[in-house]
């Protein structure tokens, strides 16, 4: 792994998309500590209970601290992941936007226009509702209308100088940029979960034993998150010869490879936005509140099971959006390939919409286990579910985004004729 991150540095191209990434998330982590003006951060960070493992808990697990600490990223790109899913949504509903989607990259452009602004109107939605929150509990120093308004546009500004980042690292940089700055966020609370767990074991608060068992247990769950992510079946391909001019084409053997898990990590962040909602929402219209814990608190059976559903429908949806058998049968048929023992065409595309099936199960099924383990796990070690900031969702994020950005260094090194990380 040394030898190929060292054959990385030494490609100019390369080694600036690195550098290029590495400090647009430095700007992250740095403007993660410049504060808002006008707020009592610590008070605020009590009434939110962030340290307590609730919902505020995980959104400043995404933010990297951020919201902890009421900075000028305290919201995060959750705006942004929230108008992504409704822009998506949308395109199965609304013709217009199906068509635009079909229109390759220039239809894509106006579809990420539109989920520009969609992030600014819920950004000022959400700031809105965390100011006003904040002025409920007299954590602002001076409440009047000009710092509401202030506080306000400072967050949603925070929230699309994010967006920007993220597309930036994406356009010119390595990997994605919006799951980099979530993976960033999540990595860089990784030393203090750490020194407060073993804090705890000092105090008597948590059983050595637990913890071992705990670690234990992480280490294989992360083996086969690593193993399914990189699982796939490759499905035979075939290409007839023919003739242009006095040149033979084709006669060759080729496979398409399927993934068991084809979306990613995506159905996990679109999970936890959408859970986000409700448990956000409660903690600004309190008589609600008791019966939203109550019902679908973090770590109770009902946030489970509605989070291991959100997270199988996602999957199918993500996975039926970006992977279409109709078209891959139709391009095999177009350049004369086929899959032995079937015809080109409609029996081609059925075929491969049957295996897709199964195997989205497969992959759905697992990630669904693997969002809401920690808490099975936390159950049977007696660990605070305080302790669980990193959690499922943390542990799918931090390992398939690493994966990935590894994956584009490993084409862009091979591509050149190095050997790369996954040999």
């Amino acid at each position: 792994m040394l030898d190929a991150l060292r054959n990385a540095l030494r490609i100019p191209e390369l080694r600036r998309k690195i550098l290029y990434t590495l400090g647009l998330l430095a700007v992250f982590r740095i403007g993660s500590f410049v504060p808002v003006p006008g707020v009592n951060a610590v008070a605020l960070a009590e009434q939110l209970g962030v340290a307590g493992g609730n919902i505020f808990g995980f959104l400043n697990l995404f933010s990297g601290g951020a919201l902890g600490r009421f900075t000028v990223f305290a919201m995060g790109v959750n705006p942004y992941i929230t108008a992504s899913i409704i822009l998506q949504l949308l395109t199965i509903v609304i013709p217009r936007l199906e068509e635009l989607a079909k229109e390759g990259p220039e239809g894509r452009k106006i579809i990420q226009q539109y989920t520009r602004y969609g992030t600014i109107v819920l950004g000022i939605i959400q700031a809105i509702g965390i100011t006003a929150l904040a002025r409920n509990w007299g954590v602002l120093t001076n409440p009047n209308a000009f710092t509401f308004i202030s506080i306000v546009v400072t967050l949603t500004a925070g929230t699309a100088f994010l967006m920007w980042l993220g597309e930036k690292i994406t356009e010119h940089g390595i990997g994605n940029g919006i799951s980099l700055i979530i993976f960033a966020g999540i990595v860089a609370d990784i030393p203090v979960g750490t020194f407060n767990i073993f804090q705890a074991i000092g105090e008597g608060g948590v059983n050595p034993f637990s913890l071992l068992f705990f670690l234990v247990a992480g280490v294989l769950v992360i083996m086969a998150v690593i193993m399914v992510q990189q699982g796939e079946r490759r499905i035979p391909v075939q290409y007839a010869k023919r003739v242009v001019g006095r040149r033979m084409y084709g006669g060759t053997t080729t496979h398409i490879p399927m993934r068991i898990n084809q979306a990613g990590v995506i159905p996990v962040i679109f999970a936890s936005s959408v859970l986000f909602f409700p448990l956000t929402l409660a903690q600004f219209v309190p008589s609600i509140a008791p019966f939203v814990d109550r019902v679908i608190g973090i770590g109770t059976f009902g946030y489970n099971l509605l989070y291991f559903l959100l997270v199988l429908f996602f999957t199918y949806f993500y996975t039926a959006v970006t992977w279409n058998p109709i078209d891959v049968a139709e391009n095999m048929k177009k350049y004369g390939g086929f899959i032995p023992g079937l015809r080109p065409g409609k029996p081609t595309a059925q075929y491969l919409d049957r295996v897709l099936s199964r195997l989205t199960l497969a992959g759905a099924l697992f990630l669904g286990v693997i969002a809401v383990m920690p808490y099975v796990m936390a159950a049977i070690t007696r660990m605070p579910t305080s302790f669980l900031y990193f959690g499922g969702t943390g542990l799918l994020i931090v390992i398939g985004v690493a994966l990935d950005t590894m994956k584009q260094i490993e084409a862009q090194l091979l591509m050149r004729h190095y050997e790369g990380f996954l040999k």
